[in-house]
């Protein structure tokens, strides 16, 4: 099955199945954000709105993004606001969106999906004010390593995506190209201690 169309399958039970990966991704975002100020957000991969819930509290203006058209109307029928767009798109095309648009760009459990992460860094780089922030969280790579990787339940069992492993200096390496600078990089665990294979990875860069 193509990741548009498993998507769109997932949708439906997103919110509720049980999914430690997009709950600690939540966290991760709020924990990371909240020191910051940004007033115009673009979010790449908004899926359901999971994240967009918090971030219109904060901006003034959120542009989610997303591949998946039933995890559009699932974010559409969950937030009822002016300040908020939710736009098709793929992220491996040029993005539609207005250059130096943005305060700040989020992408959460992503570029699992997105093979080349040069684009990505180029085109948010256009997208961004100066000064403006590139936040990125997903599976961290030492997890990828071990087989890890998005999944849900069906009917007829596991559904496991399509996804590309990205090392470290792979996302290092395409925000050296496009010239962002790194503010911050955490790793975030399943429990308080960390005596085991931290789940996720986060980013901060600026332009």
């Amino acid at each position: 099955m193509s990741i548009d169309k498993s998507y769109n399958t997932w949708a439906k039970q997103y919110d509720t199945n049980e999914n430690r990966t997009r709950d600690l991704d939540k966290k991760a975002t709020i924990e990371t954000l909240s020191k910051y100020e940004f007033a115009n957000v673009l979010e790449l991969g908004c899926g359901t709105g999971k994240n967009s819930e918090w971030l219109i509290t904060k901006a003034k203006f959120v542009i989610g993004l997303d591949f998946s058209q039933e995890m559009l109307n699932k974010a559409k029928s969950k937030i009822n606001s002016d300040n908020i767009k939710f736009q098709f798109a793929d992220l491996n095309k040029p993005w539609e969106i207005e250059n130096n648009f943005a305060d700040l760009i989020t992408c959460s459990l992503t570029l699992e999906h997105i093979k080349d992460l040069d684009f990505i860094f180029n085109q948010a780089y256009q997208k961004l004010k100066s000064g403006g922030k590139f936040f990125i969280c997903e599976l961290h790579p030492t997890r990828q390593y071990t087989g890890s990787k998005a999944k849900y339940e069906t009917e007829n069992g596991i559904e496991e995506l399509e996804v590309y492993v990205h090392h470290l200096s792979d996302y290092l390496g395409s925000a050296k190209r496009d010239s962002f600078k790194l503010v911050e990089i955490n790793e975030w665990f399943d429990h308080e201690t960390e005596n085991e294979i931290p789940r996720l990875i986060s980013f901060v860069f600026a332009k």
